[in-house]
């Protein structure tokens, strides 16, 4: 199916499920930015969405699109992207965000973007049309990214305690949760430029395969539309993920949520100020296993393992489902 053949029902209908993709990662991830400050009840749930919510869209008025541009361009070849390969990536990485959400497993929706990009590819295109040097890149983020948050979060944690610790234990705990409420905000501003970045390049993607010049740049209703659809799948809130990291990965007090979300928001600052789409899953749950142990809280390392497992998992499952969804696309669009 050549690109440009590509009609207007059908590209509405993709660019539609592009934004349900980012509702559910928002949904998904919404853990993410809030699981630390209601674990340490600086906000009660339903506040801690809105706060998250409102910064996850307020980072459209700070970033650049560089993030969107390594998903447009840098993953695969857009010159070989149709509709069935769009349909078969969007349902593989939605299927993949549904299952994980299910049992509770804070898995990336990142990567199940990836991987069913890949995989949708791969079976209509075979390996040439994949950029290697794109996807090596993110593969080593797996590692470096919650590495990254580990180190800063606890680095962070140290400080922080070795600062406060001839302090009152109740004036030190009042100034973490003021504390705790930037970083929170700082983070949701990471988790926003990011993750809604990751969709506006699939959505590029399907304006290239209905004939719009790759050269052009992304549109304002596409940036729009995808933080205002991350932001309100976050304000929505995946509570079944927020339980899991908030509370049985590790048990924090304010400051060491302060810690870790300021650890999480510079891994995701650096990351998207270069352009590289990293998983802000991985990011926080390095950053909150890291203060744990530095705290010397007890870290569940068997959930900690399990986690680990799923995200080992997620980039090639999110490509086999993708794989069966662009063969039954042909038949659907």
């Amino acid at each position: 199916m050549e690109t440009a053949a590509i009609g207007l029902s059908t590209l509405v209908l993709l660019v539609a499920l592009a934004l349900a993709f980012d509702f559910l990662n928002g949904f998904h991830d919404a853990a993410n930015s809030i699981a630390t400050i209601v674990s340490t009840r600086v906000l009660k749930p339903h506040h801690a969405v809105v706060w998250a919510a409102s910064f996850n869209f307020a980072a459209v008025m700070i970033f650049e699109m560089h993030v969107a541009t390594t998903i447009g361009k840098g993953i695969v070849e857009p010159s070989v992207i149709d509709a069935y390969t769009i349909f078969g990536a969007l349902i593989g990485a939605i299927v993949w965000n549904l299952l994980t959400w299910w049992y509770g497993i804070p898995s990336s929706s990142s990567h199940a973007l990836v991987g069913g990009l890949v995989g949708a590819t791969l079976v209509a295109h075979g390996p040439g049309a994949v950029i290697g040097s794109g996807i090596g890149i993110i593969v080593i983020f797996i590692l470096v990214a919650p590495t990254l948050g580990f180190v800063i979060g606890s680095v962070l944690m140290l400080i922080a305690s070795r600062a406060s610790f001839r302090a009152h234990p109740m004036k030190a705990d009042k100034l973490f949760r003021i504390l705790q409420l930037a970083s929170s905000a700082l983070y949701s501003l990471g988790h926003g430029s990011n993750d809604a970045q990751k969709t506006m390049g699939v959505i590029w993607l399907i304006l290239i395969a209905g004939g719009r010049p790759a050269s052009d740049p992304i549109p304002f209703w596409v940036i729009i539309s995808c933080y205002a659809a991350l932001s309100i799948g976050t304000l929505l809130g995946g509570w079944r993920i927020v339980r899991t990291m908030g509370q049985r990965l590790t048990r924090l007090r304010p400051i060491g949520g302060c810690c870790a979300e300021t650890g999480g928001a510079i891994t995701l600052f650096l990351s998207s100020g270069f352009g590289i789409p990293v998983s802000t899953t991985h990011t926080i749950t390095g950053a909150i296993v890291g203060v744990g142990s530095t705290a010397l809280q007890k870290v569940r390392w068997g959930l900690a393992r399990h986690i680990v497992w799923a995200w080992i998992v997620t980039i090639p499952a999110a490509a086999a489902v993708a794989a069966v969804a662009w063969w039954l696309g042909r038949f659907i669009l």
